[in-house]
């Protein structure tokens, strides 16, 4: 899960952040709101990347075809991987699978039908399992007031994939703690329309309004990435 020009900016500055928040010195909005505030003073217009660049969307990497073996049960891609839907792809070592906890029994028997093979439990609701060719597949439950309607309006890559639709995607990786989450949020909307930016608005709004500060700034910097160098 790497990097960009807001995905520099962010890792390059997160260490002692991402410490202290591991200390209990701060937590995790907290060290956000902090990054933001540096980074918006510290990005300058233009990522080095040109604009074709940023508008590809492609599944270069080969991950495990789900549609089959959970074909009747809501479920989208999340993570790293999802964000292939909505900016350029970026390399990860593993898959992240969103389904309803309620379903969680009946997806875990398919996948180990399927072949997959149960590694571990994971310390939030779910399991890590590896796929017959060895990939790590990571299925997450949830039960957040927002899934159901999240898993009515999934989107897809550019392999047909179902992945998380961006406003809930957007949703997921503002509550993490890590600032590779906050630097996709930033490129992803910074290559988004305005419509597309209203739909997240609404999202983050509805569920998570003390976020609001934070994902205008995080539209900030990912616009920024798109200026020509030396416009202000």
């Amino acid at each position: 899960m790497k990097r960009t020009m807001a995905n520099n900016v962010l890792p390059a500055i997160s260490a002692s952040f991402n410490q202290a928040v591991r200390d209990d010195a701060l937590t995790a909005r907290q060290a956000r709101r902090i990054m933001i505030d540096m980074c918006l003073r510290r990005q300058k217009p233009g990522a080095g990347s040109d604009l074709m660049f940023l508008k590809r969307r492609t599944a270069m990497i080969p991950w495990p075809d789900l549609r089959a073996i959970l074909h009747d049960i809501p479920w989208a891609i999340v993570g790293g991987v999802a964000t292939r839907a909505y900016m350029p792809e970026r390399a990860t070592k593993d898959m992240h699978v969103l389904a309803k906890r309620a379903d969680g029994d009946r997806a875990l028997a398919r996948l180990k039908a399927a072949g997959y093979l149960l590694a571990a439990k994971l310390g939030i609701p779910g399991y890590v399992l590896q796929s017959p060719s060895g990939i790590e597949i990571d299925l997450l439950l949830g039960d957040d007031p927002w899934l159901e309607e999240a898993m009515t309006e999934v989107s897809r890559d550019a392999a047909g994939y179902p992945v998380l639709a961006l406003p809930y995607l957007v949703l997921m990786k503002l509550t993490s703690m890590r600032s590779q989450d906050w630097a996709d949020i930033s490129r992803m909307l910074g290559l988004s329309g305005a419509t597309e930016l209203d739909q997240v608005r609404d999202v983050v709004r509805r569920y998570s309004s003390q976020d609001l500060e934070d994902l205008e700034s995080l539209i900030i910097l990912g616009q920024r990435e798109l200026q020509m160098p030396g416009s202000s």
